[in-house]
């Protein structure tokens, strides 16, 4: 950029070359000049901001099929897998199926039931302890607090 001297410089020879008359409406030229300048140059920039913004959109959206493609393609296989793959056995044994006992003498087997089935005690019909309600206070009165 110029320096201020430089700008001295160069307003004293445009005033020499062109004279006193003319030096005002160069100035008013030469501003409209820069105006429209600077309007083309955003005009540009602007333009140019919004083509790389479209292609940036255009670039997610490519990267957004993309991953779609493979996630669908790995569901397929997944699918694909699970048709093929034969069916797996549960662990559990079903309801009014029949387990050996072990560990007994005998080879005896129970049926089982389907879970929820079973019959237990409610847990208020569980004893805890008995109570003797005509047994007194375990702890006895101490003698020796009666003052004597």
């Amino acid at each position: 950029m110029l320096s201020i001297p430089h700008l001295i410089i160069i307003f004293l020879v445009a005033l020499v070359v062109f004279g006193p008359q003319k030096l005002p409406e160069l100035a008013r030229t030469l501003g409209k000049l820069m105006a429209e300048f600077r309007k083309a140059t955003g005009d540009l920039r602007s333009t140019f901001d919004e083509h790389m913004r479209e292609l940036e959109l255009e670039a997610q959206r490519l990267d957004l099929q993309k991953r779609e493609q493979e996630l669908a393609r790995q569901q397929s296989q997944q699918r694909a897998q699970q048709s093929n793959a034969p069916p797996q056995q549960s662990l559990l044994p079903a309801p009014g199926d029949q387990i050996p006992l072990t560990g007994t003498g005998q080879q005896t087997e129970l049926p089982l039931e389907a879970p929820g089935t079973s019959v237990s005690a409610p847990p208020e019909t569980v004893p805890r302890g008995r109570v003797n309600p005509h047994a007194g206070p375990d702890i006895a009165p101490d003698s020796s607090s009666d003052g004597h």
